[in-house]
């Protein structure tokens, strides 16, 4: 297993061991053991997997403190551009994002901690599946908009599909200003 940290403190790109023989092949994708050696302490507490036809873009979300999720990101079918935004307003990252190209292919996941709105693009097709270490709070769920221009997420389609929900997300500004900074 390869692990890379990204860019911005506290993401990372995890490479599992894919081992291919004539039945198939196999992979670990979650090790407690393996993530607690490099200091990743994760405790997951719930399995979502959503489907987005090529085109769509979801996000950028996050839920509020006292339950704000950590997630291990994998597509299990497709490609989706994954993107993190750092919400951590003591990081000298506040306000930057990173990308990282998920493929069933490469079978790469992405894992983002408490402190990051998190969207993605599907490219393809796509299955997305991911481990939170936080169960959904309805009451808590909010987002920025994923095409804020302050933000120069460059989300590499055109003509996407966004939910009524996602177009309306506040501005990276307007949260901002909730945050008093």
């Amino acid at each position: 297993m390869e692990i890379i940290e990204k860019e911005i403190e506290g993401l990372f790109e995890i490479i599992p061991d894919v081992f291919h023989d004539d039945r198939g092949w196999f992979l670990e994708s979650y090790n407690k053991d393996k993530f607690l050696e490099i200091g990743l302490k994760m405790h997951f507490v719930q399995d979502n997997l959503s489907f987005s036809k090529a085109g769509v873009i979801r996000g950028l979300h996050f839920q509020k403190n006292p339950f704000g999720q950590g997630k291990l990101v994998k597509v299990i079918k497709g490609e989706v551009l994954d993107v993190a935004l750092d919400l951590r307003p003591e990081s000298k990252t506040f306000g930057q994002h990173t990308k990282v190209l998920l493929t069933a292919e490469k079978q790469n996941m992405f894992y983002l901690p408490e402190g990051f709105a998190h969207g993605f693009v599907a490219k393809a097709d796509s299955y997305l599946f991911y481990k939170c270490t936080r169960t959904y709070q309805k009451e808590f769920d909010t987002g920025i908009a994923f095409d804020d221009p302050t933000l120069g997420i460059d989300w590499e389609v055109n003509n996407s599909i966004t939910s009524e929900k996602d177009k309306n997300l506040q501005s990276f500004a307007a949260y901002k200003s909730a945050l008093r900074l």
